[in-house]
């Protein structure tokens, strides 16, 4: 498992990385297949953030905590981390998922909407780049649930498309094929 710790707005001491580097260490014991890790500490404001971004073989999960306390951030996101694993590793075996899908690589664009119609502002661009590993859309769905997150872009595993799953407003699921 691959560490990787990025600090903004705060010195990355010994302790600080050593606390990280022991905290993140023990998701592994959850699953075995996390590739990389990539840990986002920062100060705005008096408000500590971090965020835990996980690669477990083509899964990606997210924990993003806030707080006044530093440790208290990095405890609390690989608790989410923790929480997001074990309910992976339960579908996983509830549904029998196969893991080794060998997958490409898919650029996500988001575009801040609102930024394009205010001429006083920059428009705001965030790009993502994301393995694109073929999946079923249960798959996909899944993914999305563990990421919190109201849409999930993939390969469809059948088609070989870009398909998108999305949560509608009524609860139920979409999915956008070309």
């Amino acid at each position: 498992m691959n560490i990787q710790i990025t600090a903004r707005n705060i010195d990355l001491t010994d302790p600080i990385r050593s606390y990280v580097e022991k905290k993140v260490s023990k998701i592994k014991k959850y699953f075995d297949q996390i590739i990389d890790v990539h840990v986002l500490l920062e100060v705005q404001k008096n408000v500590h953030i971090a965020e835990i971004l996980v690669d477990a073989k083509g899964v990606f999960l997210k924990g993003l905590e806030k707080s006044e306390d530093l440790y208290a951030s990095i405890d609390l996101a690989v608790d989410k981390i923790e929480k997001q694993l074990v309910k992976y590793k339960e579908k996983l075996k509830s549904k029998k998922i196969m893991e080794n899908v060998p997958g490409a690589s898919l650029r996500l664009n988001v575009i801040d909407i609102e930024s394009i119609f205010e001429t006083e502002k920059p428009k705001t661009i965030i790009s993502k780049q994301i393995p694109a590993k073929p999946m079923t859309i249960e798959e996909a769905v899944m993914q999305m649930e563990l990421l919190n997150k109201n849409f999930f872009v993939f390969r469809n595993a059948d088609t070989g498309e870009i398909n998108v799953v999305y949560q509608r407003d009524d609860g139920n699921l979409g999915l956008i094929e070309p």
